[in-house]
């Protein structure tokens, strides 16, 4: 097909330019040095005996929902984890079970994907929610590996555009063994470009073990937050201006506020905290001020600030798009609030707005409005937190059943 020729064609010829790029991300701290061979499909791990589950996860999100198939895997032989940005790997290392395996994702270059796929010899591979990579994908064909797409998501629009390309889609999509769609929306999108055994057995980011917490940390911090609190989580730029405002509304009533902004990014804590009048942060040690905004810029401490704050507002909804996880409050037994762009999230977003615990906003107005009503009534919050929790029960044997879709093909 000419268009994956020139794709490929084109894909070695950038070679040295991708590692040139790959070096310039290192020295910005977006790629890790020493494992920078890794992107190029050259490892000093060997490969374990036996069956070989190989899993892909891009970023932090696609690791955080993989993880629970990942344990069921591992249980059952070994398994190999790739990911593709510099978090996901910490958190890939945090949290992986024993007997998993991680490497950073080749790029799709044609032979750093051969010297991977040649070294490794995974007998499936397992790519998460929407990582189409073709170089990747014809070397599994070549090789007979068999695929399988978890938690598969395309939108309406990239449903469009392969229309387009039929022939591509059928190469491509048709490849693979089993597509399990999040959503119904997505599967009837799978369906529409042909793709054959396409399963509805419901999204895998609606099961994850509640995020971890340490016990000592969490006391420490209920002790220097004696007073109300709330919690602003994986905010994007624009999204702090936002947040500020709302807390500066909510002194009035409210003086010894305080609001904790966990960026998504950790490394923005400096901007944030000069962005919100000079905030003490918790990469530097400082602890809470009443009154005062509190960056939590931190890695892996999610579940502790959820565990604190009686509510939470999830960014990239406001002033981004798409939105970051709600799940992840609302298995705390968390309301959430968040802006109107939660369109990686609609079915759970649709879920929670039903149960009455998500509100979603649309400004720093009506977040400072939406919080009140939450701070001035915490029962009515802590309710609205065990509705949450239970609308995501039904997803609690969902890993194991995909692992299974994994190891023995039966759908």
């Amino acid at each position: 097909m000419m268009t994956l020729r020139l794709y490929t064609a084109t894909t070695t010829l950038a070679a040295p330019l991708l590692r040139r790029m790959l070096r310039g991300r290192a020295a910005r701290g977006k790629e890790i040095t020493a494992r920078l061979p890794e992107r190029e499909g050259i490892t000093t791990l060997p490969r374990p005996e036996g069956r070989l589950v190989w899993l892909h996860a891009a970023s932090v999100g696609e690791t955080m929902s993989v993880l629970p198939v990942v344990r069921e895997l591992t249980a059952r032989g070994p398994v190999l984890l790739t990911t593709g940005t510099v978090t996901s790997t910490k958190l890939a290392a945090e949290r992986m079970p024993v007997g998993a395996l991680h490497q950073f994702v080749p790029l799709d270059v044609p032979a750093w994907v051969a010297r991977f796929l040649d070294h490794w010899r995974p007998d499936t591979a397992v790519f998460v929610e929407s990582e189409i990579w073709p170089n990747l994908l014809r070397g599994c064909d070549a090789r007979g590996i068999r695929r399988v797409l978890l938690n598969a998501r395309i939108s309406a629009r990239s449903t469009a555009n392969w229309r387009h390309a039929p022939d591509l889609a059928k190469t491509l999509l048709g490849g693979y063994a089993a597509i399990h769609a999040q959503s119904a929306a997505d599967a009837a999108n799978f369906r529409t470009l042909g793709a054959p055994n396409v399963l509805e057995w419901g999204n895998l980011k609606f099961f994850a073990a509640p995020l971890p917490v340490d016990d000592a940390a969490l006391a420490a911090l209920r002790a220097q937050i004696p007073g109300p609190v709330w919690l602003a989580a994986s905010t994007h730029p624009g999204e702090e201006e936002l947040v500020a405002a709302a807390h500066a509304t909510l002194l009035a009533e409210y003086p010894k506020l305080i609001t904790i902004i966990v960026p998504r990014h950790p490394e923005r804590g400096a901007e944030v905290a000069a962005l919100c009048g000079n905030a003490p942060r918790r990469c530097l040690g400082q602890t809470p001020v009443p009154g005062k905004i509190y960056v939590a810029d931190t890695l892996g401490e999610l579940g502790l600030f959820f565990r604190l704050a009686p509510f939470a507002f999830i960014g990239n909804s406001l002033a981004g798009f798409g939105g970051h996880n709600i799940i992840e409050p609302a298995l705390l037994a968390r309301p959430v609030l968040a802006g109107p762009h939660l369109e990686n999230f609609t079915e759970a977003a649709q879920r929670l707005t039903e149960a009455k615990a998500l509100v979603q906003v649309a400004d720093a107005a009506a977040l400072a409005e939406a919080a009140r009503a939450w701070l001035t009534a915490p029962e009515a919050a802590r309710a609205a937190g065990e509705r949450a929790a239970v609308c995501f029960a039904d997803a609690a044997h969902l890993p194991a059943r995909l692992a299974g879709l994994i190891l023995d093909g039966a759908a």
